[in-house]
């Protein structure tokens, strides 16, 4: 336990973060490695647990118009996978896949929620961190898409759009 404590306590994600919240997140992690192009989890499906990369790279997916997986974003040392288990519905907003041979810490999705129910200073800690990893994610998206080549399909409303405020 001693070395999965230290390991948590070193990540990037958790940098400056208490060490009585830091021995308590170590609780609640695992180690857990997963093969090249192994899924580590599916958009839709339930979320309750999120990932500290030890090392390897992740991509995040999403389907797109029939496609398997776009990727939208790929992870690696020191990031942080999975924020879907902090808010309801709990439910992964992406798929996730390894890219490499990758190690992660685990951290219980199900224990955290209630020791930031129980702990409210750790749960603010934790939702300011998450709530960065949200905004890069919608950020890459953004990104994604706006860099998205390929034909630009052509809009025309049946109706014309009328704005009759402006007409005044």
């Amino acid at each position: 336990m001693e070395s999965l404590e230290r390991t948590v306590a070193q990540h990037r994600f958790l940098a400056d973060l208490d060490k009585r919240h830091l021995q308590r997140l170590a609780r609640f992690a695992s180690n857990r490695s997963f093969k090249a192009l192994e899924m580590i989890f599916s958009e839709g499906d339930e979320a309750n647990e999120c990932y500290l990369i030890g090392n390897g790279r992740v991509a995040l997916e999403m389907p797109l118009l029939g496609c398997e997986g776009i990727r939208i974003q790929e992870l690696g040392e020191g990031d942080v996978l999975g924020w879907s288990w902090l808010l309801p519905p709990y439910q992964w907003h992406f798929s996730a896949r390894a890219v490499e041979p990758t190690q992660v810490i685990a951290l219980d999705g199900r224990a955290l929620r209630t020791r930031c129910e129980e702990d409210h200073d750790l749960g603010y800690e934790l939702l300011k961190r998450f709530s960065q990893v949200v905004v890069q994610r919608l950020v890459a998206t953004r990104m994604h898409f706006l860099n998205f080549s390929g034909p630009r399909p052509t809009y025309e409303p049946a109706v014309p759009v009328r704005y009759p405020i402006l007409e005044e």
